[in-house]
């Protein structure tokens, strides 16, 4: 199905160069957030997910994720756009014997120990820009991307990208932070965690679930549902500033140096908890669709 490598687009140069590095460095550092290398925040069920285990919820947000797939008991090709370690994935095939899954990364490290992880189980993590991938058209059946497109923008290409990739009826979802509202509309405050969460994380910018809505309807999708989590997702945003100490200590105590890479991923996770304190400015939405 692949044929050749395509040039980066939709991402400004600076930041593919800077995203690219990021997870090329401190990708390894997630093993402190996620034994099981969940590079994303959770989702949260009373009396069912535990509050004090963040994979209990990391892999509570890849069920979530995965069940609005609707996979049935059919062959099922899924796609993760912007896989990192594969998590996903491996959680995807793990719960669903018919699937078979592929990853697309630009991070070389992810590529080579996120298909380490896999162990080759009908599953594979290849090198391609999301936007502009060389798969053929109509390939797969469903798609997911979580905590991805922020990196270039929630870009209207990254969602168009996807809808060539899905069969017809093919489901998509995503789970992601959102804007209420117009960047120029955020308080001061919120204006500020913004910038530094976007510098911090290599992020594009973010855009409004609204945009995300609209974008959806016009490329040709149906059944899209938006659905706020900003709730069950805080109680890991919560797990923070515990996991930053705790990563920061074990350095201190390893007798090891904090690489650039792993600052700017604890400032970003700081910056995260700050922007979602922001609750009339940010939030956290699963957004789900199917291909007409």
């Amino acid at each position: 199905m692949k044929t050749q490598s395509i040039p980066y687009t939709n991402y400004s140069e600076q930041n593919r160069i800077e995203m690219v590095d990021f997870y090329n460095e401190a990708t390894e550092d997630y093993e402190f957030w996620s034994n099981d290398y969940n590079m994303h925040f959770g989702y949260f069920i009373p009396f069912k997910t535990n509050l004090f285990k963040r994979d209990s919820m990391l892999n509570e947000m890849n069920k979530q994720v995965t069940k609005r797939l609707n996979i049935n008991k059919t062959k099922n090709r899924l796609i993760d756009l912007g896989c990192g370690m594969g998590a996903t994935m491996r959680y995807a095939l793990k719960n669903h014997k018919n699937v078979i899954v592929y990853g697309v990364t630009l991070s070389d490290f992810q590529v080579k120990k996120g298909n380490e992880l896999l162990k080759g189980k009908n599953g594979i993590i290849l090198k391609e820009n999301y936007n502009n991938t060389s798969f053929q058209s109509n390939s797969f059946d469903s798609a997911v991307a979580i905590e991805s497109f922020c990196h270039s923008g929630h870009n209207f290409n990254s969602l168009k990208e996807m809808h060539r990739l899905l069969k017809p009826g093919g489901r998509f979802v995503m789970a992601d932070a959102f804007l209420k509202k117009d960047k120029a509309q955020l308080c001061k405050g919120g204006k500020y965690a913004y910038n530094k969460l976007c510098n911090h994380w290599s992020l594009e910018k973010l855009e409004t679930h609204q945009f995300i809505k609209e974008s959806l309807e016009e490329i040709g999708f149906t059944n899209i549902k938006v659905e706020d989590i900003s709730m069950r997702v805080a109680p890991s945003v919560l797990h923070v500033p515990f996991a930053i100490l705790g990563f920061i200590f074990k350095k201190i105590f390893g007798f090891k140096n904090l690489k650039k890479e792993s600052l700017h991923n604890l400032k970003g996770s700081f910056y995260a908890l700050l922007s979602g304190l922001h609750l009339k400015s940010f939030g956290y939405y699963i957004i789900s669709a199917t291909k007409r």
